[in-house]
């Protein structure tokens, strides 16, 4: 997360109107009940990125409105709220976080965390890693879990919820059995990457991954890092060196000409780019196809 400090002008009348803004969530906090639905009837979620809307739009359906922070093609960690999705936050009957990925959301909620569902205390992270979206099993968890609170916001409809959250279950346990079967004979179990965002899906399949940077996609490598990771590449006759498609491929493409590889992508899913007719579930499958020719699995 970048932060941006302005003396004076237009940056701090934009600063004092997030100021006002956030404060509306303790107005809110401190009025009367908060409506269970939304006007039309639905539940108002807000998502912080794309894997947690995916999952809660798909299980609360059309009983669930739900309004992802980042818009397509945005890094998620760079996340700057507006007032407007302050006062969003304020209004909505649940909202659907990871604690530390987006700073500025942790603190929005913060001032309501009744109405909070962090995903860390489904699916604590190791070492750090925000990415548990990416082991199928993990995700799992997640949307059971958001399953059981939209069925407390909205009880009438428990069973709908219940019955959308086991389809989506049963979805990404196909999803894991896929990883388990395509990764389980591979000439290489390394998969170097431009940055660490891999590393549950390599723990849950038995793979290595090699990183030219660490959990933050903006870093830099140095030079001796990046020599270091090129002759890395060279003893383990790596093919591919993936890149993410919302961050600069430069780094991973200069590194793949000079090994002799092919520069490909291999999606975190911290986002969508704009105009993809994708979802989470393909380009999970997107990326097995990508791992299954860079490892050379049968």
């Amino acid at each position: 997360m970048r932060f941006r400090f302005v003396a004076g002008g237009a940056g701090a009348r934009l600063v004092t109107c997030a100021a006002i803004a956030l404060s509306v969530i303790s107005l809110a906090a401190c009025g009367e009940d908060r409506k269970p639905a939304s006007a039309d009837g639905k539940v108002d979620a807000v998502a912080g990125f794309y894997p947690l809307q995916f999952a809660t739009a798909r299980i609360g359906g059309d009983r669930v409105s739900v309004t992802n922070l980042v818009q397509p093609g945005t890094e998620p960690h760079d996340l700057e709220l507006k007032p407007s999705q302050i006062i969003k936050i304020a209004n909505a009957d649940l909202v659907v976080y990871l604690h530390g990925l987006q700073p500025e959301l942790d603190k929005a909620v913060a001032e309501d965390r009744a109405k909070g569902l962090d995903v860390t205390t489904i699916s604590p992270l190791v070492g750090g890693d925000p990415h548990v979206w990416l082991d199928p099993v993990r995700f799992a968890a997640i949307a059971d879990a958001i399953a059981a609170r939209l069925a407390q916001l909205d009880p009438g409809h428990a069973a709908d919820y219940a019955a959308r959250g086991a389809a989506l279950h049963d979805e990404l346990t196909q999803l894991d059995n896929e990883f388990a079967a395509g990764l389980k004979t591979c000439l290489r179990h390394e998969i170097f990457t431009s940055h660490a965002a891999f590393g549950y899906p390599a723990k849950r399949y038995g793979l290595q991954q090699i990183a030219l940077t660490g959990l933050s996609p903006d870093t830099e490598p140095t030079p001796k890092h990046l020599a270091e990771v090129a002759q890395q590449a060279r003893d383990k006759h790596a093919t591919t060196i993936f890149f993410e498609a919302l961050v600069s491929p430069r780094v991973a493409r200069t590194l793949a000409t000079e090994v002799g590889a092919k520069a490909a992508v291999l999606d975190p899913i911290e986002g969508l780019e704009p105009g993809s007719a994708g979802d989470y579930l393909s380009v999970m499958r997107g990326n097995l196809a990508a791992l299954r020719d860079a490892l050379g699995c049968s």
